[in-house]
């Protein structure tokens, strides 16, 4: 048992070394603000507050005995994320196997593995975010139209107020496949757990404690100059799990313009197991990237001869980032099976990117390039209950818990030539911070043949940008009932409800002082689920209503909340145990109408597909064999509200990769991504731009090129293994 005297001394270190969090600063964080002092300060508080809440947490564990009159109730097992059934309508559970036998030779292929309905598909080529397509609606960079919630170990990666887009998820440019354990998706607003970009569902990635192996190193290559190369060391401690890792990659991209993008990654976990049911744990990550993308191109001057299709009309387009986030995470598991979490989070970063989306149509002398430059320092808390109990006679679990998320940004945009500013379009100091708490209940009724799960949750948003400080609140509901009617007959029957939020970016506040400031998502779910032996199939009906959309004005630079919106449809997911080596898996989500409630003629939802389509057939561990084939597939789709001739172009992407293990130590990795060749295009977009100086203006759809086949070959290497 860990003693009061042993626990302050390790509640002192930590102090100590948050306190040398003063590395993490920067001159370019929050320019000649004078509040900078006082932003750094609230980051280390709410640390050392974490801190002095584990400290409480494990003093008072180690000083009272464990109750002896309680009932006999089962402990819950959970780690960071809960772990759900396969094939539920409401949940999806990636394990580290999908990620393990994959040559990842772009960052964005982490998405493609989760499918469960989403499309992503790239920007600016592989540096940019990816864009996010789930439900029929443009979700841009993750953070719009309800947004997709996407945690690592509890650490938010939904950036707001960025400078390039409400909701930004660049920041997961670091993360390394290897060190995924699982990733749990959440296919609505469902959880009381979630607030902020949670309307359309949320991705949790629960990363590694240790590597399997004292050493593991991978080198790979291939098409386009394509280099990464991964190492990672995990000693073998009493009672400690732990790793340090290293991820490089480069890549030149099959462009005209040589892409150049590399990054660099740093990750490490140090998680220490005390006695009875204790456990503390600190995590770093850190990465840089930097690349020179072509951006989107004009179709019609590709189709007409005069542009290659990887061209380019801007050679300054590109992009670098600076990122890094420590942690520390406390859990306690009770003698009554409750569990205890807390964790907190400071990260600090640096994002500057340089785009041109109209090259010389409002600018015929010096272009419409411009920097987008964001400098932000985050500060993030979490606290979670758990206690099983009985209620009505039947088992139960009650969970409370709040959430602290307060961002510190420098956000700022300039006219440029080359990567040279020109001068000040706009600039802002912005301070945002996110408050909530939540209280849900799991209770199983009918002898567990009925699961009811109600929760509440309430956020509130304030929001001060340039010395104007305005807040709202939300309230959010949730409510799942799943009902098997007899317990030897493999059918169950769903019905989800639950309402999510979204929050506008700040700028957009100080445009429209009484403008809507948070948008709400009610999503409605129902379905059933089956399974019998080798054979599991979920199907569910969809019923989605947006009170605002959020859209880009362009008189003014802004984001302006429109709507209310509807989205309705299905989706199915089965899978199928061919053989105990082989199987297969595969889901459709069909759109069958997104539009502008209220509007005649009616305008639609545009910029996303009605019809996502996910299959795979993996073989694991064969005689040394290991493989996969994989397909992907959107429909075509509208890119105007109004006019339903104008399309973006769907596509059908097939991707190969084999493994073989030629002995304990080491393995072959072989993959063909897109190995039929397919022309496709990742983003299209409806837009009016001049292309040159002196030429016509143009109104057309301007795309992203998807990648052509693609070659990788790899090495793993493994010694001592534990």
């Amino acid at each position: 048992m860990l003693s009061p005297r042993q626990t302050l001394a390790i509640y002192k270190d930590s102090i100590w070394g948050i306190r040398s969090l003063g590395i993490l600063r920067s001159e370019n964080m929050i320019g000649g603000n004078p509040a900078a002092q006082r932003l750094r300060m609230m980051s280390v508080t709410i640390m050392r507050f974490v801190l002095h809440a584990i400290f409480v947490l494990a003093t008072a564990s180690a000083q009272t005995p464990p109750a002896t009159d309680l009932p006999e109730l089962p402990k819950i097992h959970t780690s960071i994320v809960i772990t759900a059934k396969p094939l539920q309508p409401d949940l999806d559970l990636r394990n580290s196997e999908v990620f393990q036998q994959t040559l990842f030779s772009r960052d964005d292929q982490v998405f493609h593995q989760l499918n469960g309905g989403i499309n992503a598909g790239q920007h600016e080529g592989g540096g940019k975010s990816i864009e996010i397509r789930r439900f029929g609606f443009n979700l841009d960079h993750g953070g719009v139209s309800g947004g997709l919630k996407v945690l690592v170990d509890n650490v938010q990666q939904n950036q707001t107020t960025q400078g390039h887009g409400q909701g930004y998820l660049g920041s997961l440019k670091s993360l390394t496949p290897e060190l995924i354990q699982e990733a749990q998706m959440v296919n609505g607003p469902f959880s009381a757990e979630y607030g902020d970009f949670s309307g359309l569902g949320v991705v949790h990635i629960r990363m590694r404690e240790s590597m399997p192996d004292e050493w593991t190193a991978k080198v790979q290559g291939g098409s386009f100059g394509s280099k990464r190369g991964f190492l990672a060391y995990s000693p073998v401690l009493r009672e400690i799990d732990s790793f340090l890792s290293y991820e490089g990659a480069f890549t030149d991209g099959p462009f005209v313009k040589p892409l150049g993008y590399r990054r660099d990654n740093m990750t490490a976990n140090v998680t220490r197991h005390l006695q009875n049911g204790r456990s503390f744990a600190v995590k770093f990550n850190g990465g840089r990237n930097g690349f020179h993308s072509s951006g989107q191109i004009p179709l019609e001057l590709v189709n007409s001869g005069r542009l290659d299709r990887f061209g380019y009309l801007d050679s300054g387009d590109g992009g670098h980032v600076r990122a890094a986030t420590l942690a520390a995470y406390f859990r306690q598991e009770q003698e009554n099976g409750a569990v205890w979490k807390v964790d907190g989070f400071v990260t600090r970063s640096l994002f500057d990117l340089f785009s041109n989306f109209t090259f010389f149509q409002n600018d015929r002398v010096n272009g419409d390039a411009i920097q987008q430059h964001d400098s932000r320092l985050v500060e993030g808390a979490n606290a979670q209950y758990l206690r099983p109990h009985r209620l009505f006679g039947s088992m139960s679990v009650l969970t409370v818990g709040g959430n602290l998320h307060a961002n510190q940004i420098n956000v700022a945009l300039y006219p440029r030539s080359g990567r040279v500013p020109l001068g000040v379009t706009s600039r802002d100091h912005a301070n945002v911070s996110n408050g909530a708490g939540y209280v849900q209940e799991s209770l199983n009724l009918l002898g567990n043949r009925l699961q009811v799960v109600g929760g509440l949750r309430y956020d509130n948003f304030v929001y001060d940008i340039s010395g104007v400080a305005q807040s709202q609140g939300r309230v959010q509901p949730k409510l799942g009932l799943a009902f098997t009617p007899w317990h030897d007959v493999p059918v169950s029957l769903h019905a989800n409800y639950g309402r999510g939020i979204s929050s506008i970016d700040a700028r957009s506040i100080l445009a429209r002082h009484d403008g809507t400031r948070v948008a709400t998502t009610d999503f409605y779910q129902v379905g059933t689920s089956h399974h019998f032996s080798r054979f599991a199939i979920s199907a569910d009906a969809f019923w989605i209503d947006r009170s605002n959309e959020l859209v880009f004005i362009p008189d003014d630079g802004t984001l302006e909340f429109f709507g209310p919106t509807r989205s309705y449809g299905y989706e199915a997911k089965a899978s199928v145990e061919i053989t105990k080596r082989l199987s297969w898996n595969g889901g459709v989500t069909k759109v069958l109408n997104a539009f502008y409630r209220g509007t005649e003629p009616r305008s639609y939802v545009d910029r996303a597909p009605h019809f996502t389509a996910n299959a795979g057939l993996t073989l694991s561990n064969w005689r040394g064999w290991s493989g996969s084939v994989r397909m992907r597939a959107i429909n075509h789709y509208r890119l105007d509200p109004d006019d339903h001739t104008i399309r973006a172009a769907g596509h059908t992407v097939w991707d190969g990769s084999v493994l073989r293990r030629l002995n304990r130590h080491m393995d072959f990795s072989f993959a063909i991504d897109n190995f039929t060749d397919r022309s496709y295009y990742e983003t299209q977009n409806l837009v009016e731009s001049r292309p040159y100086r002196d030429g016509p203006s143009l109104v057309g759809v301007h795309a992203t090129p998807g990648y052509p086949l693609t070659v990788t070959v790899g090495m793993t290497f493994r010694f001592r293994g534990k």
